[in-house]
């Protein structure tokens, strides 16, 4: 609450209601009444804490100042993704590694450390991204935007395939009862199923409706360049080209939306196909970039896509895997592992740069074919008894 006062727990646990709802946060009182409608999990999990003190729940999945910094002022707060529930250091972990190996952070909207503070902890001239669920409250997008520019963000990477979250089953067979993120307009909804999983829970903001349109509206409130993130075909990437915009990012969402949604690179071969054949356009290129993301493993993973024609590639859950298990160390060991395999592979390739990395290296002629043959695992089969097939009891008739 504004101001010094100070306030006994007895005065706080009074206001435990809809009607006066109050919270404790880090010793420091805060009058939510008002925000609970705003909630995009609705207010049932901020009451549950209605005049308690709700600290533990609030610090592994909020910015730490999402509640200062944003909601006494205009009522909203900043987005998460949950990262924290890895590490308590959350996405800082990958910033700080980037910063060492000279690697590029894409920030997400859904983050669970605030905005400014992976800033703040970047080094000079560090690039940074942004990722950006666009928010149905265009005004909540526009601040974001216009906030990420001043900062010194290089590239805004606007999310096009989540309207519709897919069904995340193994997310929905974790629940959710957590304290809700944060960047939200308001929805004024107490009914969202938050048995659906983290996932759904926290993302009622996006805005359904995002449209080609609405680029002429991006390019009005922002001088960055845009690319438009999970792109799956070649007209809309060359739609994306003909509207003037810097690039795509060819993503399937890591395989967790439509099912049998092809790969990235599998999208990046009809890319550069089909806008070399109708713009003439030859990749990699520097003013219409292509980058892949998803399923990216190994060093020769980097490098067939970028044999293929992109720009560079995005690197998710290996890093995240890292971070939760190790912190920063683990992200840092993960991007040495990468960075000796890139070395490995461009000598077995014969290439001394990346420019010497081309079509010719990468056979695509079964990329489309889904079938592939995994080698018999003859050392298990031989020291581990199979599991015996269930038959059916030889039951003789009685006469």
């Amino acid at each position: 609450m504004p101001g010094e006062v100070k306030i006994s727990g007895k005065e706080v646990a009074k206001h435990n209601n809809r009607e006066s709802c109050w919270i404790i946060v880090h010793d420091k009182v805060y009058d939510v009444t008002e925000f609970l409608d705003e909630h995009p999990g609705g207010s049932k999990i901020i009451l549950k804490y209605a005049g308690k003190d709700a600290t533990q729940e609030y610090d592994p999945i909020h910015p730490p100042d999402a509640i200062t910094t944003h909601l006494p002022r205009q009522k909203q707060s900043t987005a998460t993704a949950l990262g924290k529930l890895g590490h308590p250091d959350g996405e800082l972990n990958l910033t700080r590694a980037a910063a060492k190996h000279g690697v590029i952070q894409m920030i997400p909207t859904l983050a669970s450390c605030s905005f400014d503070e992976l800033l703040d902890a970047a080094q000079p001239n560090q690039v940074q991204f942004l990722q950006l669920y666009v928010n149905k409250d265009r005004e909540v997008t526009k601040r974001i935007v216009q906030h990420a520019e001043k900062r010194g963000i290089k590239g805004l990477f606007i999310t096009v395939d989540a309207p519709q979250l897919g069904r995340r089953e193994k997310d929905m067979r974790m629940k959710f009862e957590a304290e809700d993120p944060s960047e939200v307009k308001k929805t004024g909804s107490d009914n969202v199923d938050r048995s659906q999983g983290a996932a759904r829970a926290i993302s009622s903001f996006i805005d359904p409706g995002l449209n080609w349109n609405d680029m002429d509206w991006f390019k009005s409130i922002t001088n960055m360049p845009l690319i438009l993130k999970g792109v799956q075909r070649w007209e809309d990437a060359l739609k994306a080209y003909d509207l003037g915009l810097a690039g795509v990012v060819l993503s399937n969402h890591g395989g967790r939306q439509l099912d049998f949604a092809r790969s990235g690179l599998e999208v990046l071969v009809e890319v550069v196909r089909e806008l070399g054949k109708r713009r003439g356009l030859k990749f990699p290129n520097e003013k219409f970039q292509l980058f892949v993301d998803g399923g990216v493993r190994r060093a020769t993973d980097v490098i067939k896509a970028v044999a293929l024609g992109a720009t560079a590639v995005g690197i998710g859950r290996p890093f995240l895997y890292a971070f939760s298990s190790y912190g920063q160390e683990g992200v840092e060991h993960a991007l040495q592992i990468l960075k000796d395999e890139f070395e490995m592979n461009l000598r077995l390739i014969g290439a001394t740069t990346i420019k010497d990395v081309t079509r010719e290296v990468v056979d695509c002629t079964n990329l489309s074919s889904h079938v592939v043959a995994v080698p018999g695992d003859r050392l298990y089969d031989t020291n581990y008894e199979s599991m015996q097939i269930a038959t059916l009891k030889d039951i003789k008739a009685k006469l």
